[in-house]
């Protein structure tokens, strides 16, 4: 069997660098991809930008001339923003989309081109619990992350004749460097009751005291070996009873608990 080669963008730290560490304990060889010039120790480095599909095609390139192929991509690259949706920039939102959607789009058309002329490969996709409970004054975040589900299942029935499979993974709230790189606006908090400070706190709150990225670590190098995978997977048995939960009440009863939780 030839050495399996994996691409994780956003790799240098967080639930990308996790994944990158448990894939090559596992015996992968790992290439890590984001904007630092250099990356973790250990690893393969690329620098790169999510965000510019010719950035991506290139990253894709020298894994292929480094390792001869590609066998798994996983897309951990993205930042998060909050505010009220009234007063955000729509620029700021565009930004929000271009790198955590459309970053992965990038990559995954770069990728596909190789996993092709292979005969096949794995797309994993980290999403976010977000993407089933948008959530108050993280619009766009919420937005962004719904937009990766639908993608990776489109995606999946559109290159299963490849013998190429796609999943998006929903991490819960996690302890991150993500939090403090969150770019937050309290525009307009006064005209909403400051309802904007209370929800980003609890949030930020919520994410010091979630999980670690380890689970999700674990769960992509488990999902790396799989035959076949499932088009979606949350991550935690709690957030798995939550989204059975979610699909079982009406959609008013969910959205008005969001809106007590997160929007009061």
């Amino acid at each position: 069997m030839p050495e399996q080669v994996a691409l994780v963008t956003g790799g240098s730290s967080g639930i990308g660098l996790s994944c990158a560490t448990y894939l090559k304990e596992k015996g992968w060889r790992v290439f890590t991809l984001s904007r630092r010039s250099q990356g973790p120790a250990g690893f393969e480095h690329i620098p790169g930008d999510v965000s510019d599909a010719e950035s991506c095609e290139a990253s894709v390139r020298a894994v292929v001339t480094a390792a001869g192929r590609l066998d798994l991509l996983v897309n951990c690259a993205g930042f998060g923003i909050s505010g009220a949706a009234e007063f955000t920039p729509l620029t700021e939102a565009e930004a929000q989309v271009r790198v955590n959607l459309f970053g992965v789009a990038n990559m995954c058309r770069a990728a596909l081109v190789q996993m092709r002329q292979q005969g096949g490969g794995r797309i994993l996709n980290i999403s976010s619990f977000a993407a089933l409970t948008p959530i108050p004054f993280q619009l766009w975040y919420s937005v962004s992350k719904a937009g990766i589900n639908s993608y990776s299942m489109a995606l999946a029935n559109e290159v299963r004749r490849f013998g190429i499979s796609v999943a998006a993974i929903m991490p819960g709230d996690t302890r991150t460097g993500f939090t403090d790189m969150r770019r937050k606006s309290v525009a307009g908090d006064e005209v909403y009751g400051g309802a904007v400070s209370r929800s980003v706190g609890k949030m930020e709150k919520d994410e010091r005291g979630g999980m670690s990225p380890d689970s999700v670590g674990k769960l992509v190098a488990k999902l790396a070996r799989r035959k076949k995978v499932a088009p979606l997977y949350t991550v935690g048995f709690g957030y798995k009873c939550l989204a059975l939960l979610f699909k079982l009440l009406p959609a008013a009863l969910c959205n008005r608990i969001l809106g007590m939780m997160y929007a009061s």
